[in-house]
């Protein structure tokens, strides 16, 4: 154990996961490479959990943040900024939502409380739909409309939450069925759920499952959801805290591969637009974020420098088409990991958009989860220099591919090449080969 571990074990809570037997201290970063605290450098298929969106030490956005530092860093929403403005006008207008209000936040997690308090608020109501297998984050508030119990640890909440078919297409009781008879049952599973309960605020749904091990449903399921809920006033949060700005390369935003019903109510983003900087926020409809009758304030949402870093690593995002680049990548890189995991026993599917890949591990010949497997290869990655993550609900276990968008087909290959050694040194029980 190294001293720095030492040190994290002495103060840190137990419940905050470490990846690695031996846990590495990351140094610094340039492009889509890191380096630990050794010296070794790893090609990075994780972005800091979908976080580092464009690139590790990006010019523009370092630039951007320089700048800002050097005229103010804090004033709070209290007071005009320029910054905040500028994004929100910027974001307001991709969302696609009309008559756009934006509110900015530190994270994920508290965007998606914001998103509860404002559906609650408006519907009054605290009765909640959301998916099974799905994550919202660490809040209170947050964790009471996970649908993964691996990341929900209390079953006390402010909320009633109730979980609905149709998140995950490959497992549970309608995985058997074709895309549009999929869809079907969902339908009449969420008609037959709203049935037997009272007013409800709002669904909230990941389009595609990030810790769930980036599972997602057909197209066209929560346009079909919202024919059910928009008549009853039902609003739709679409959490986009990982699909959101390109990542999934056919979209801009997750929820437009449901869009045949329109946009959803309420938009919440965090991780890759501020490249790292500490950036969440929520979109909504004036009607519905207005709907608030006492004050409210961010101390630390919307701060000027990280603003400032969200606009430049927006700017240099579109700029570039980095959006093309995960489609153009990303096609390229999912059908290079089904070939090189194909007649693989452990290997049971490798599914995704864009640069959003997934690789489900199982037993061989059982289709459960194998855990033990995804820590294997994760480590067994690491050792050949990648970086990537591991995700899963009920009776899953997946590896996680979300390298930033700037991803070069060389270096596609590159980590490819990689994990396809991780995965023939694993054993079909999940321990590593000598």
């Amino acid at each position: 154990m190294t001293d720095l571990h030492a040190r994290h074990k002495a103060v840190i809570p137990e419940w905050v996961s470490l990846y690695y037997q031996d846990p590495i201290e990351i140094t610094h970063g340039e492009g889509r490479y890191v380096w630990d605290a050794t010296g070794k450098r790893y090609l990075d298929f994780f972005g800091g959990i979908l976080t580092t969106m464009t690139a590790h030490a990006l010019p523009e956005v370092t630039k951007a943040v320089t700048e800002q530092a050097g005229r103010i860093i804090h004033s709070s929403t209290l007071y005009l900024n320029r910054p905040m403005v500028e994004l929100a006008e910027r974001v307001a207008h991709l969302s696609g939502i009309p008559d756009a209000r934006v509110f900015f936040t530190t994270s994920g997690t508290e965007a998606n409380d914001t998103a509860l308090l404002l559906a609650t608020a408006h519907r009054r109501t605290n009765q909640i739909l959301a998916m099974r297998n799905s994550y919202h984050g660490r809040s209170f508030s947050a964790v009471s409309v996970t649908g993964n119990r691996a990341w929900s640890p209390t079953t006390l909440s402010p909320l009633q939450t109730l979980y609905v078919h149709g998140g995950v297409r490959g497992r549970g009781p309608y995985a058997h069925l074709s895309d549009a008879r999929f869809i079907e049952a969902c339908v009449a599973d969420l008609e037959d759920l709203l049935g037997h309960t009272g007013d409800v605020a709002a669904l909230i749904a990941e389009p595609i499952q990030g810790v769930g091990g980036f599972t997602s449903p057909p197209d066209g399921l929560y346009a079909a959801f919202r024919e059910v809920l928009a008549p009853r006033g039902i609003l739709w949060i679409s959490d986009e805290v990982q699909t959101g700005w390109g990542r999934t390369g056919e979209h801009f935003w997750g929820w437009q591969a449901h869009a045949a019903s329109g946009p959803p109510d309420v938009l919440t983003f965090a991780k890759g637009i501020g490249n790292g900087m500490s950036i969440g926020g929520v979109v909504a409809r004036a009607e519905v974020m207005n709907c608030l009758d006492a004050n409210s304030i961010s101390t630390f949402g919307g701060s000027p420098v990280t603003m400032a870093a969200g606009l430049a690593n927006l700017s240099y995002l579109l700029e570039h088409d980095l959006q093309g680049n995960a489609r153009r990548v990303g096609g390229l890189l999912i059908e290079r990991l089904r070939a090189i995991t194909a007649g693989n026993p452990l290997v049971r599917e490798v599914r995704g958009r864009g640069l959003m890949l997934g690789v489900e591990l199982v037993k061989p010949g059982t289709g459960e989860a194998n855990p033990q497997a995804a820590t294997a290869v994760l480590e067994a990655a690491r050792e050949g220099g990648l970086l990537i993550g591991k995700g899963g609900g009920h009776n899953t276990s997946a590896l996680r591919i979300a390298p930033p968008l700037s991803l070069t087909v060389a270096e596609a290959e590159e980590g490819a090449a990689i994990l396809e050694r991780a995965l023939r040194a694993i054993r079909p029980e999940g321990a590593t080969r000598s």
